[in-house]
């Protein structure tokens, strides 16, 4: 039986709108009153996460991956919902008490360039949360720890009083999966790490995490849009929509036989060189505002199977015979 490690529970997150001032008043009876326009980045969103699994999330851009992220790392506070750490809820916690677990949840960046301080060397970088953590290391055992981390993700520890600006893209990311894995944590969040590198930088990174993972027995959630990676590293897939998970498999089971329509037109669209005749499935319409929180399905303006019932209740995740899960009232009722 698989051990659940992070539990999200109905979790929501609203932000406040960005408008330009103009726009942010309206006339109400005959009064100019302000509006209060959110942005609804997640709409209660219930995830596991299962100890020593690499589980993917996967949506265009918008549909609240990186949100999803920074509320798991307390970088933002949720709206409304839970997290729980091995069985302790963490969402409320404040900066000090939310300390204890920076050891245990670690978290890699999508820029590399823009991730790593520029005024600090590779040393500092990886000596601060070294001593912070282990404060009674000394200096000579805080570096003692540090060249044995640079060589296994393949920096040479010369290189330890250089600056980020000296090394290329792939070695910065190679330099931030270091500093997270310096504390010997049990979670890290990737969110999108290998999307500012070249392909083949990308490889290399990619398979770096995946021994890391095999030697530390790392859980992660990974964060990405190259559905290539997720097929070749995923362990599980969560695919996101508006906010939403629509569904929820392990990865042989959604390449196979996806379930969600959103998910079937997102698999459509990789070039198979094995299958010439499968025709990219063209979703009409377009992507509704995050400023209303939706009713009923969020993909009901685009789903070619969506009925009334669609337009007037949400879908529950409801566990198909293969072990995931679908959010779709057409799958539900047997219409697709």
């Amino acid at each position: 039986m698989a051990t659940p490690l992070i539990q999200i529970s109905h979790l929501e997150k609203a932000f406040a709108s960005n408008q330009s001032w103009f726009s942010q008043w309206r006339i109400d009876r005959g009064k100019l009153r302000r509006k209060k326009d959110k942005v609804h980045a997640l709409n209660g969103v219930n995830l596991t996460i299962n100890q020593g699994e690499t589980l993917c999330v996967v949506g265009e851009t918008g549909c609240g991956k990186s949100t999803l992220a920074r509320v798991l790392m307390g970088l933002t506070a949720p709206s409304k919902g839970e997290v729980h750490y091995q069985d302790q809820r963490i969402d409320h916690l404040n900066d000090r008490q939310r300390m204890l677990f920076r050891r245990r949840m670690q978290m890699v960046f999508q820029n590399p360039y823009a991730s790593l301080n520029p005024r600090m060397t590779v040393y500092q970088t990886l000596s601060e949360p070294i001593a912070f953590h282990n404060p009674q290391l000394s200096a000579k055992q805080v570096e003692e720890k540090i060249r044995p981390l640079l060589e296994s993700v393949g920096i040479a520890p010369s290189n330890m009083d250089h600056y980020p600006h000296e090394f290329s893209g792939g070695q910065r990311q190679r330099i931030s999966l270091a500093r997270a894995l310096s504390v010997e944590p049990d979670f890290i969040i990737a969110d999108e790490p290998l999307s500012a590198l070249d392909v083949s930088v990308q490889a290399q990174v990619l398979n770096l995490m995946m021994d890391k993972q095999e030697e530390h027995n790392l859980t992660y959630l990974f964060i990405t849009h190259d559905l290539a990676v997720v097929e070749h590293f995923a362990t599980r897939v969560a695919v996101m929509y508006l906010g939403r998970v629509c569904e929820l498999a392990s990865t042989k089971t959604l390449f196979s036989a996806p379930k969600h329509p959103y998910t079937q037109a997102l698999l459509s669209a990789i070039p198979r060189l094995d299958n010439n005749t499968t025709q990219p499935i063209r979703l009409m319409g377009e992507v509704p505002t995050q400023m209303d929180k939706p009713i009923g399905c969020v993909f009901q303006a685009r789903c070619p199977y969506a009925n009334p019932r669609c337009y007037a209740e949400s879908p529950d995740m409801i566990r198909q015979p293969d072990n995931s899960s679908v959010a779709c009232h057409a799958v539900d009722e047997g219409r697709l």
